[in-house]
């Protein structure tokens, strides 16, 4: 990678994308760091996307990428600490013990997007994890630049029956206050992964160190953070802008790579997602797309087409405010 003029770098998904490096200080693993990687669009118009990815993901999405560009939003995604271009050597990936550690990352970036970058309307964009992490943030902070909020399959509860979801996460929170780096030890199929990456049948191409195949280590102090984050936005949040949230129309758990692989969420429970859409905000919109995967704008062509239509409807009804505009 090669610097640029004012210390950014090419990202690994060469030109024009860029990536820097924001400083978080340390903590017990040693250095912090997250990743901010923007690309301008060729019709400049102060907007601008944030986007912040999934667990055991990073950004590689450049078609979601792509749809806002030629809308003229300048498009910026944040790989979160111990993520993606953030993880550093002797790191445990993903792990933190309270999800309001990323404020300090969201709040540099939204400085950077809004202040230094001049961006007056910023979209947020996130999925699964993020989409939480994301919810949070904006009902803490507000930001008086945010022009809307786009959830592509959020995680807003815990998957599993009602046992576990109660007697569990009660378990969870004892063990995570006392033996947080305690794994929680999971039977994962891999069969999500392979349906995405191009090398296992899939459409698309990325890093398997910062999104494998089998995902990366479960800590009970890590989903005791994600649960007590699911508690706060259960009891309800103020998100102050516009929402839409996309998902599957059904979820399934598969045991071999067939059809439903493809064409349903493999991840998460749907009816979880449509449950809970509502605790995000007065004004939501919420769409479940047939034959969608776990993110949506990864699925099959059909369900990715109805998809952008869906997000298209949105944005000219409610951030640009006129549904009868051409696209």
């Amino acid at each position: 990678m090669s610097p640029d003029h004012d210390g950014t770098v090419t990202d690994v998904l060469g030109e024009p994308w860029l990536a820097e490096t924001i400083d978080l200080g340390e903590d017990h693993e040693g250095p912090l760091v997250a990743t901010l990687v923007s690309h301008r669009s060729p019709r400049p118009s102060g907007r601008a996307v944030l986007y912040v990815h999934g667990f055991a993901d990073y950004f590689f999405q450049t078609g979601f990428a792509q749809w806002w560009l030629e809308r003229g939003y300048d498009f910026y995604a944040l790989d979160l600490r111990k993520y993606g271009r953030s993880i550093r050597p002797g790191q445990t990936p993903t792990y933190v013990t309270d999800l309001a550690e990323y404020d300090a990352e969201l709040e540099i970036a939204w400085q950077r997007i809004t202040e230094r970058d001049r961006h007056d309307r910023v979209v947020v964009a996130a999925h699964s994890t993020g989409g939480l992490v994301t919810s949070l943030w904006l009902d803490r902070q507000r930001p008086a630049e945010l022009a809307g909020l786009v959830l592509n399959s959020p995680w807003l509860d815990l998957q599993g029956s009602l046992l576990l979801r109660t007697v569990g996460t009660a378990v969870i929170k004892q063990l995570g206050a006392r033996q947080p780096m305690r794994e929680i030890r999971r039977d994962v199929s891999g069969l999500y992964g392979r349906s995405l990456h191009r090398d296992h049948g899939g459409e698309w191409d990325f890093d398997l160190s910062w999104k494998p195949l089998e995902s990366f280590a479960v800590y009970v102090g890590w989903l005791r953070a994600v649960r007590t984050g699911h508690a706060r936005l259960q009891r309800g949040l103020d998100v102050p802008a516009p929402v839409l949230v996309l998902s599957s129309d059904r979820s399934t758990v598969p045991t071999e790579m067939g059809d439903d692989v493809h064409t349903a969420d493999i991840v998460l429970e749907v009816p979880q997602i449509r449950r809970w859409a509502t605790a995000l905000g007065a004004h939501v919109t919420y769409v479940a797309v047939p034959g969608a995967r776990h993110d949506v704008v990864l699925s099959r062509p059909e369900a990715r087409e109805r998809a952008y239509a869906e997000i298209e409807r949105w944005h000219r009804a409610y951030v640009e405010g006129d549904p009868t505009a051409p696209a």
